[in-house]
């Protein structure tokens, strides 16, 4: 996949959770790590299951009508603490607040570019 067209479906995805008042919202550039297992992460956290659910919903919608991808497969719906959604190039994060907190992608994978989205690039 091309960088544009990378660089489209991440924000897509970003304004996704935005919309759905996503907190927190970081897309990571796993590119420059070699032992890294996609592209892209882009992550996020809400306070609630319900929330969680709502961002991850609004995520596949959007993808689909604006980019015309569904996820390749997608894990955490049945309790909504921790959604991942697997678009292959590009892994969604959706994470309820505390464990986002206590997983700490961002500290795992610091070596990544770093891009944070806010309301105010919608």
């Amino acid at each position: 996949m091309n960088n544009e067209t990378e660089n489209k479906e991440i924000k897509v995805i970003a304004e996704a959770m935005l919309e759905k008042k996503a907190k927190d919202v970081v897309a990571m550039d796993l590119t420059g790590i070699g032992t890294a297992i996609t592209d892209n992460f882009v992550i996020c956290n809400a306070d609630s299951t319900t929330q969680v659910v709502a961002i991850s919903d609004n995520i596949v919608e959007k993808m689909w009508t604006e980019c015309h991808r569904d996820p390749i497969r997608s894990q955490g719906r049945e309790n909504a603490f921790w959604i991942i959604l697997d678009y292959g190039d590009t892994v969604v994060h959706v994470f309820k607040t505390e464990y986002r907190e206590f997983y700490r992608l961002e500290d795992l994978w610091a070596d990544a570019e770093k891009t944070i989205f806010t309301d105010d690039e919608q």
